[in-house]
C-alpha cells in the first residue's frame, strides 16, 4: 500500500536534488524515483471471470537495496533459509559500534572501514568463543551493518547474532547451558580487546598507505587518544526461543535508514517531517523537521558502496559447506534435520503475509487476474500464449 508520503514523492518534488547528492548515489536515488512507475515495465494483467475481463497493470520495483519501498518478499526468504539453520541453542545479540571522533575517517574509506569493522567485531567474538575460560568453541555468528541513528545521523555499527553453543577442537557439540556470562561474555573485557584491535589494524592500514587521509599524523594523534575512550559494545540477553530470534532477523536484516511510514509530512517548501525514536527519553516517539535536501543529505549517507555485503557469516555458519556443517552438528545430537528448501510460488507469500489474495481481481471480486504480457523499461515486450 502506497503512504501518503515518501523518500520516492521528496524526490519527484524537490527541484534539482542531484545537485545537492554526492555523485555515487545518484544511480541509486534515481532508481528509487522510478520504483513501481511505468518507466520501469509492467506486468499486464487481465481477469478471467467472462463479466468483468478488467485489465490491471503492476508496475515492476527497482528492487533496489537501500528503496523503502522494495524488498519485503526477499527478506522473507531470506529469513526462510535462516530458520533451516537454526541451532538447539540459545542465541545472543551483541552490537559493536565505533566512537564519533572516526565518523568521517570511516565516510572516507567506506568499503575498506566498514570490512574492517566486520572483521574486528567477528575476531573480537572469536578470540573469546575459543578461550576456554569462556567456551572453548566455534560458535556461529552472524554479522549486520547498519550505518544509521533513529534521526539519520551517521552511526556505524554492527549487530551480532551469536550461537551461545558450538563446536569443541574435537568437533563436539558444547551445549550453551556452559556458557557462564548472561551476555555471553564479558562486555568490558570485549570492549578492550575489541578498540584494541580495531586501532591497531587502523594503524596498519594508514602505514600501508590504504586509506584517503588528509593529515597522517592527526590522525594517528587521534588513534592514540581513542585508546582512553569506552567503545561501546551493547550485549542484550538473551533469545527466548527460535521465534525470537527469526523475529529479530526479520526487523534488521533487510532495514533500510528510515521507512516510509515513518515520514508523517513534507510541507509545500518541501520540509520534511519524520518520527523517530528518543532514547535519552526511553525510547519515547518524537518528530524531527528537516528541510529537504538536509534529509537527502542524511539519507545519502547510509548508501552503502556497490556491490558492497552487508550481511555476513563467520564461524560455525561460514558460507563454506554451512549446510553439511549444520546437518552433522543435528545428526550428532540425534536432532531431526531441518527439511530441504520448497519453492513457493510469490502470490502465496503475498496472501500469508498480508491475508489477501493479490490475484484476486479488484473489480469484480470473482475472477482471478491471469497474466497477459510483460513489458520491461517499455522497451520489450514479451506475450503469454
Amino acid at each position: 500500500m502506497e503512504t501518503a508520503f515518501s523518500i520516492q514523492k521528496l524526490l519527484k518534488w524537490l527541484p534539482n536534488w542531484h545537485e545537492h547528492a554526492p555523485k555515487p548515489t545518484h544511480h541509486v536515488l534515481h532508481q528509487l524515483t522510478e520504483c513501481r512507475t511505468q518507466a520501469l515495465g509492467y506486468h499486464l494483467y487481465t481477469c478471467n471471470a467472462e463479466s468483468c475481463k478488467n485489465q490491471q497493470m503492476q508496475y515492476h520495483s527497482c528492487r533496489n537495496r537501500h528503496c523503502p519501498s522494495c524488498g519485503a518478499l526477499r527478506k522473507e526468504d531470506w529469513i526462510e533459509a535462516r530458520m533451516r539453520e537454526l541451532l538447539p541453542c540459545k542465541y545472543y545479540h551483541i552490537v559493536f559500534t565505533v566512537p564519533h571522533e572516526l565518523n568521517s575517517l570511516f565516510m572516507g574509506n567506506q568499503k575498506k572501514l566498514y570490512s574492517l569493522l566486520f572483521e574486528t567485531s567477528a575476531y573480537t567474538l572469536k578470540r573469546f568463543s575459543a578461550d576456554q575460560k569462556y567456551m572453548g568453541a566455534e560458535t556461529g555468528i552472524i554479522s549486520i551493518l547498519h550505518t544509521w541513528g533513529q534521526q539519520l545521523s551517521y552511526h556505524p555499527h554492527v549487530h551480532c547474532i551469536v550461537t551461545g553453543g558450538g563446536l569443541n577442537p574435537q568437533s563436539k557439540w558444547i551445549e550453551g547451558k556452559k556458557v557462564k556470562y548472561r551476555a555471553l561474555y564479558p562486555v568490558q573485557a570485549m570492549q578492550q580487546v575489541y578498540r584494541a584491535r580495531m586501532i591497531e589494524q587502523l594503524k596498519v592500514y594508514i602505514r600501508t598507505n590504504k586509506l584517503k587521509l588528509t593529515d597522517t599524523d592527526a590522525c594517528i594523534s587521534m588513534l592514540n587518544k581513542l585508546y582512553s575512550k569506552d567503545w561501546i559494545v551493547y550485549a542484550k540477553q538473551p533469545f527466548g526461543g527460535p521465534e525470537q530470534v527469526i523475529e529479530y532477523l526479520g526487523r534488521y536484516t533487510h532495514k533500510v535508514a528510515i521507512t516510509n511510514h515513518r515520514i508523517k509530512n513534507i510541507d509545500d517548501d518541501n520540509r520534511v517531517t519524520f518520527e523517530y525514536k528518543n532514547y535519552n527519553k526511553g525510547g519515547q516517539k518524537a518528530m524531527m523537521t528537516l528541510d529537504g535536501y538536509e534529509f537527502i543529505r542524511r539519507f545519502t549517507q547510509h548508501i552503502l558502496p556497490k556491490g558492497f555485503c552487508k550481511i555476513r557469516s563467520y564461524g560455525i555458519y561460514k558460507n563454506y559447506k554451512r549446510t553439511t556443517r549444520i546437518n552433522d552438528i543435528l545428526s550428532t545430537l540425534k536432532l531431526p534435520l531441518h527439511p530441504p528448501k520448497v519453492d513457493t510460488p510469490w502470490y502465496i507469500k503475498f496472501a500469508s503475509r498480508y491475508g489477501k489474495d493479490p490475484l484476486q481481481c479488484p473489480c469484480c471480486k470473482q475472477g482471478r487476474l491471469e497474466l497477459v504480457s510483460i513489458t520491461y523499461k517499455q522497451k520489450h515486450i514479451i506475450k503469454r500464449e
